[in-house]
């Protein structure tokens, strides 16, 4: 019979990349709380000059992530090990001994470390999420007892293909010829190639993923490898807190964006299907997924889409109307405007809502602010919004199906019990609930407003409202004024020239 979760875990040394990010820490706080009997988990850090390791460390442990071990059992951080290392460097920077440590005692590797910055120049993202990556399983490659090494992608690795099934696509370039090319070509000239080099995908992030899984691929005879490929990763469904989240990637810079009245325009087809998944699930998904690769042994790499697909069907139009309705429950305290705005079929509909709603407004604060002798900003960030939006908006313009039964059947494959406490089944996720909770989190763990701070956040969206009723009128009032008089002045011009033309007659 095969062994439970906890019970394959037990006494286990697992390495894992990318622990301070997003999916790594709650995976990290995952693993300490339902497999609190693994051996040890080795946390590969960069070091920071001037910062002992185990300060590093514990600057981690102290993240709000961890707040329910910290009661539950704060012994079990006696289990993570600091490495000092960097996959950016040769060897990931790491020391003889804790290579050779490695080397002896690792059975399971976690690679969540990545550049997501979408619109990362290519020399940097292939560093990152390539090369780095190919450090790493040179290193896995000599682990005396690897059991099981997953590699964590992106469903959007082939945005070229409507349909992504669980399987591997081959890359359109040679993953290896691609690092060499970045290494040696001068920036100028890789700069001028990066737009035919990466045109089968929006962004340099889902190309880079695109060509490292053929990469990983490459080693899937060697030992047990498996991808996974999670779609949009959103803030949490139940833990570690319903609704954490820590950073202004995707969905939540758009969530606070919007919230915060800074937002009112964006492009988007509403009846397409959004796929976003809780980063809770990934988390979950990971560990199950790394219990099933070490079980299989397959002898090539097992892909593993982590999306929504299948089981829960929702469309643009309903995440935004029902964000725009907890964010109007949940108001922000510190906001620029009252929230509205509206989201666009067309493109040049949006760019002349983004024009008058977005621009002229940034230039009108900023002016006011020079005037009075402030620091200007508004202009710079609304640049900056706009670059993000342009960025996202490739996926809410476009549809894609994934498939997922593999994904989907590790749910078979353990108890019931366990299926409760490592779930993966989102057809259970109450939507309106969620979607609720994500505000509160973002306004909570993002903005840092505390929930005792909403009876007053309330106040002043009260306020906000009616500013932004009596600005809509007295703009509406202006605009009727100046039309009515231009068409006054027309027709007093025309019966001027009326005039004159029978008094020459």
């Amino acid at each position: 019979m095969s062994p439970s979760v906890r019970e394959f875990y037990k006494g286990k040394s697992i390495l894992i990349t990318g622990g301070t990010g997003f999916v790594g820490k709650v995976l990290l706080e995952k693993l300490l709380r339902d497999c609190s009997d693994v051996k040890a988990i080795y946390v590969l850090m960069r070091q920071k000059k001037g910062v002992p390791g185990e300060e590093r460390l514990k600057e981690l442990c102290n993240n709000k992530v961890f707040e329910l071990l910290h009661k539950k059992d704060p012994s079990v951080f006696s289990k993570l090990k600091f490495l000092s290392g960097d996959i950016l460097e040769e060897d990931l920077g790491l020391s003889n001994d804790d290579k050779q440590e490695l080397q002896r005692n690792c059975q399971i590797i976690f690679h969540s470390a990545a550049c997501v910055r979408f619109d990362q120049k290519l020399k940097d993202a292939v560093h990152m999420n390539t090369t780095g990556t190919l450090r790493l399983l040179n290193l896995a490659e000599t682990m005396e007892s690897l059991e099981a090494f997953v590699h964590l992608s992106t469903a959007y690795c082939r945005c070229d293909l409507a349909e992504l099934d669980e399987k591997l696509y081959p890359a359109v370039h040679k993953p290896r010829k691609i690092i060499d090319i970045v290494d040696w070509m001068d920036d100028p000239t890789l700069a001028h190639l990066e737009p035919k080099l990466i045109e089968s995908e929006p962004n340099t992030y889902s190309y880079t993923k695109a060509i490292t899984e053929d990469l990983v691929a490459e080693y899937g005879g060697k030992f047990p490898i498996a991808i996974a490929r999670p779609s949009i990763v959103t803030s949490a469904w139940k833990e570690p807190f319903p609704g954490w989240v820590d950073n202004l990637n995707g969905p939540t810079g758009l969530l606070i964006g919007s919230g915060k009245g800074v937002i009112r325009s964006m492009h988007c087809e509403p009846s397409y299907t959004a796929d976003a998944i809780p980063v809770d699930v990934v988390a979950n998904g990971c560990i199950l997924i790394a219990y099933a690769t070490a079980l299989d042994k397959a002898k090539e790499a097992q892909f593993f889409n982590m999306t929504l697909s299948g089981v829960q069907k929702i469309t643009w139009k309903e995440v935004i109307e029902t964000g725009e309705k907890w964010v109007n429950t949940y108001p922000f305290l510190i906001a620029l405007w009252y929230p509205g705005g509206t989201i666009k079929s067309y493109w040049l509909t949006h760019q002349l809502a983004v024009i008058f709603f977005h621009i002229i407004p940034a230039y009108v604060c900023d002016a006011l602010l020079f005037l009075l002798g402030k620091k200007t900003f508004m202009v710079n960030v609304q640049k900056r919004i706009s670059h993000g939006l342009g960025v996202l908006q490739y996926y809410t313009t476009k549809e894609w199906h994934f498939k997922n039964t593999r994904f989907l059947s590790l749910m078979s494959r353990v108890s019931e019990e366990e299926r409760e406490a490592f779930y993966i089944d989102v057809s259970k996720l109450d939507r309106e609930e969620y979607l609720k909770d994500y505000v509160l989190g973002a306004r909570h763990y993002v903005c840092k407003e505390d929930p005792s701070s909403l009876p007053r956040a309330r106040k002043l969206h009260k306020i906000r409202y009616v500013v932004d009723i009596i600005m809509k009128l007295l703009l509406a009032s202006l605009f009727v004024y100046f039309i009515y008089g231009r068409m006054e002045y027309f027709a007093s011009l025309f019966s001027y020239a009326d005039s004159t033309v029978r008094s020459l007659l």
